[in-house]
């Protein structure tokens, strides 16, 4: 058993009370373009904010999650160019959608860091374990910057790091690889903590020695899909990583 010396953390959902935003922006953008393509008075299922964020796009850049629910849905649409705009004709198009409402959400309501976090991440800091932040959004640096967590890390890779990087979205596992490397930390002597299946799969595939899920849904409906999706271990929030953590060392 590998001590673990490092640390990924998703953001959303997991540092950041901030998951639920994504999920109602991609309803709205999932339902008023599921209105636009109902033909002949033919009404279309609204997206499910809950299963189908889960299940499809949660933890995903938002192109590989919008393609992935309409793939789900049966609905083809041209990709399109990442500078379309907002609308429903493209992949792209209601990807830049999505990032419209999210954006102007953002204007009217603070995203606060869960309770829980900055205590884990004074106690990881103190016993010396080195942590970074991951993000698909290109929104996660100014948000942990807005609540006071990124001095608490030592590498952070967002959404526009991926951009620039040419990362693939989770699933793969490239954001955390890099984020591991980052810190100087073999991903078998690091930890990854995800609330999303997307996430929790990229670290198992990236060959990380402990990944933990988050689950902090009241009835803990997520905990069965994270370990199914190869979680070795699922916590309702970050105040019992360190002890877990502790029990993996030497």
């Amino acid at each position: 058993m590998n001590p673990v010396g490092a640390v990924v953390f998703d953001t959303d959902g997991v540092l950041l009370d901030s998951a639920v935003l994504h999920a109602s922006a991609w309803k709205t953008a999932f339902d008023d373009c599921l209105d636009a393509w109902a033909v002949g008075g033919t009404e279309l299922r609204p997206f499910d904010a809950d299963r189908e964020y889960r299940e499809l796009v949660d933890g995903k850049p938002r192109y590989d999650g919008a393609l992935a629910f309409l793939s789900a849905r049966g609905i083809g649409l041209p990709p399109g160019e990442r500078g379309n705009a907002p609308g429903c004709g493209t992949v792209w198009a209601v990807a830049a959608r999505k990032e419209q409402i999210f954006s102007e959400t953002l204007t009217s309501r603070a995203v606060e860091a869960f309770t829980d976090v900055r205590p884990a991440l004074d106690e990881l800091k103190a016993r010396g374990v080195r942590c970074a932040a991951v993000s698909a959004s290109r929104h996660a640096r100014a948000l942990l910057e807005s609540a006071a967590l990124v001095g608490l890390f030592d590498a952070l890779v967002d959404g526009e790091d991926a951009a620039r990087l040419g990362l693939a979205g989770k699933p793969d596992p490239a954001v955390f690889l890099e984020a591991a490397g980052r810190l100087g930390a073999l991903p078998a002597d690091s930890a990854v903590v995800e609330d999303a299946i997307a996430g929790v799969g990229a670290g198992r595939r990236g060959g990380f020695g402990l990944v933990v899920g988050i689950d902090r849904s009241p009835d803990a409906h997520m905990a069965d899909p994270l370990r199914s999706a190869g979680a070795d271990l699922v916590l309702s929030d970050l105040g019992a990583l360190p002890a877990v953590l502790r029990g993996r060392g030497p």
